[in-house]
């Protein structure tokens, strides 16, 4: 791969983190006024329209997306991660975007953990003395011992913890399946399921939040046309890195908008859960090219 188009790929992760975070504001904002469960359902009722149209457009149209002979992990993958959506964006609006994405900076460490129950992967003694490392910056984030334990902190925790399933079980998917299939599955049975939950929560909307709705679909589109476009310039091992610049621009929405802190204990167990988390992607990546 080309120099050229890795740096376009950095770029382009670059663009989809900052899309996402904004996502993610928007979401904190919409959730503080509006059912949660109403809020995940409407976004996802475009995310399935997006889905099926982008599906309709390449050979053998929605048929052909929709084909897969694991349907039940399919199934299950689509649901785990709208109910993760769900969990998350409640974390926003209890902690406040800061706090939220410092303790979910840790999924990629979750990732490396359960890699060997899910996917049979071998995980080595350094990687796992990173994976304790990063638990303990997010012991740091969470301050257990200071005071009484506020048990909401646990919320984005959980959060991470079902997202790094969630990927695992993509990668699990992807050993008979398309990425184009997984996708399908994800948006349509994501919205089924979130609709059967959420349209009983329905709650009438003023015009402006109508409006702030339409950009949060569009930035849920925009983020997932731009993540795409990324792995098809540059190796996932090479932008994954800079995937973590969701935090920074999630964190500084977070103090400039919604007036959030920037507490010392949350940079400090941050930094730490950063630096774990980018020492098991860069393990990953050498253990790759020694076995190539």
């Amino acid at each position: 791969m080309s120099e050229q188009n890795t740096r376009a790929g950095i770029w382009l992760m670059v663009l989809t983190t900052f899309i996402f975070a904004m996502q993610d504001g928007i979401s904190r904002h919409l959730a503080g006024e509006y059912n949660v469960l109403m809020v995940v359902m409407i976004r996802y009722w475009f995310f399935a329209s997006f889905v099926m149209v982008v599906a309709s457009r390449k050979a053998g149209g929605l048929r052909a997306a929709a084909a897969t002979s694991q349907p039940w992990l399919q199934g299950f993958r689509a649901v785990l991660l709208v109910a993760e959506i769900c969990v998350a964006i409640l974390g926003f609006t209890l902690l406040g975007l800061v706090e939220s994405h410092a303790v979910f900076a840790c999924y990629p460490l979750l990732v490396a953990a359960l890699s060997g129950p899910v996917l049979g992967e071998q995980v080595g003694w350094r990687r796992w003395t990173a994976i304790g490392i990063g638990f303990v910056g997010v012991v740091i984030i969470l301050e257990p011992g200071f005071g009484v334990f506020d048990p909401l902190a646990i919320v984005p925790l959980v959060s991470a913890l079902m997202f790094a399933l969630y990927g695992l079980l993509t990668r699990y998917a992807a050993r008979r399946d398309m990425a184009a299939t997984s996708f399908f599955w994800t948006g349509t049975v994501g919205a089924v399921a979130m609709t059967a939950v959420g349209i009983w929560f329905w709650e009438p909307m003023t015009g402006r939040d109508w409006i702030w709705m339409g950009v949060l679909c569009l930035t849920g589109a925009a983020g997932h046309f731009t993540l795409i476009k990324t792995y098809e310039l540059a190796e996932a091992s090479a932008v994954q890195p800079f995937a973590y610049l969701q935090l920074v621009f999630a964190s500084t929405l977070g103090i400039v908008v919604f007036n959030e802190n920037m507490e010392l204990n949350v940079v400090i167990g941050a930094a730490i859960v950063v630096a774990a988390g980018l020492f098991t992607l860069w393990r990953a990546r050498a253990l790759e090219a020694e076995e190539s």
